[in-house]
């Protein structure tokens, strides 16, 4: 008896087996390029990528001053909205308790003001050329020069950084060694500043926006007695005419806002500022304190993330060599050693941070690193 099969019915396997089988052809064609003693895969993909990368570098350089531009004017913007409305505010309510809200108001604007004006004008500190490196780890393909132990280069600024975190738009700086503290401490002090102006201006939202509220209607229904006038929803007074309609009707044209429409929407605009800011730098905040707990930058913690991904196969742990514990991981990033407390935290402070950037002690070493005693080694840091 002879069996009949339909090639229709096979089609849809024949379909499949044909694309897989073509798959497996580019897959070994792409790799064949790759796999020779001159190229890999990383080498080909970093070749694609340079386009991108080399627009994002200048882009980002070239916007740097317009995002500084930024935060000097949304942050001078809401100090001056509080000046105008927070102020006589809570001076009509209560002038004793309008003082120390002034007080500590303006502590919070000078660090603001200072962690980052310091954190924009201080470089991040980058290996002396023409010194002798005794502690490098590698040779960065970019500069051709040593690179010492927690040092890389920035495709933005095209050097080398000591202790390089990340390269910050909004300072339009790298953050690394010398200036690592103040970018942190102005996040820091900007998402205080940002909840003490939640705070001491919900009442005065919910007093404006609320209880003081227009109504829905664009013109008031309810006549004055008297007075031939209308109250626009913005708050202008609109003289009526003849016909018993406001001006706005004749001339089309929308009444100028008044001091109270003025103030209602600078209120609505530092609300969504503040809600905005503290989410983002709170956020960012609680990263970084968590990378500084544990004694890394966030370059690093993508390396060690790796390196124990890697020994993690062996089953082998591996030690972070520049976690000391949290409480220590603390007290060298902010630089608390040699008799400086907390003041120089709780106030400006100019403070250098511990060691030079080029020499590190570990949690395998025995023997105190004497970098921060280098004065003329973090000078050339700065310099070069």
């Amino acid at each position: 008896m002879v069996q009949i099969q339909w090639k229709i019915f096979s089609f849809p396997r024949r379909l499949r087996d044909s694309v897989r089988w073509q798959y497996r052809e580019f897959i070994f064609a792409v790799r064949s390029l790759t796999y020779n003693h001159f190229m890999n895969s990383s080498y080909a993909s970093d070749v694609v990528m340079e386009p991108m990368i080399w627009f994002v570098d200048n882009f980002t350089k070239f916007l740097g001053p317009f995002f500084i531009v930024c935060v000097i004017s949304l942050t001078s913007s809401v100090v001056a909205i509080c000046y105008w409305i927070g102020f006589p505010y809570w001076w009509e309510k209560s002038p004793a308790a309008t003082i120390p809200l002034l007080i500590v108001g303006h502590w919070l604007l000078v660090n603001i003001c200072f962690t980052y004006y310091m954190g924009v004008i201080t470089p991040p500190g980058y290996p002396p050329e023409g010194s002798l490196i005794t502690e490098a780890v590698s040779i960065c393909k970019k500069c051709i020069s040593p690179k010492p132990p927690r040092t890389h280069h920035c495709s933005v600024c095209n050097k080398c950084v000591l202790k390089m975190d990340h390269h910050c738009p909004w300072l339009n700086n790298c953050v690394g060694h010398l200036n690592h503290r103040y970018f942190y401490m102005y996040m820091v002090w900007m998402c205080v500043g940002v909840i003490f102006v939640m705070i001491f201006g919900v009442e005065i939202l919910y007093t404006e926006l609320i209880l003081n509220s227009p109504e829905d209607e664009d013109y008031d229904e309810t006549e004055l007695q008297g007075h031939p006038v209308r109250i626009h929803a913005s708050g202008a007074i609109i003289p009526v005419t003849e016909d018993g309609w406001g001006l706005i009707e004749e001339s089309g044209e929308e009444p100028a806002m008044t001091g109270m429409a003025w103030r209602r929407k600078c209120m609505i605009y530092v609300a969504l500022l503040c809600t905005g800011v503290f989410f983002a730098l709170g956020s960012l905040s609680i990263w970084h304190g968590k990378l500084i707990s544990r004694g890394e930058t966030s370059i690093e913690a993508n390396i060690n993330k790796k390196e124990r991904e890697r020994l993690a196969k062996f089953k082998r742990n591996y030690i972070n060599p520049y976690n000391f514990g949290k409480r220590k991981n603390w007290m060298l990033f902010l630089g608390l050693i040699n008799g400086r407390n907390w003041r120089h935290v709780l106030f400006p402070s100019t403070h250098p941070p511990v060691g030079n950037g080029l020499r590190w002690k570990t949690v395998h070493s025995d023997s105190e690193d004497d970098s921060d005693n280098d004065r003329e080694t973090l000078r050339s840091c700065v310099s070069s």
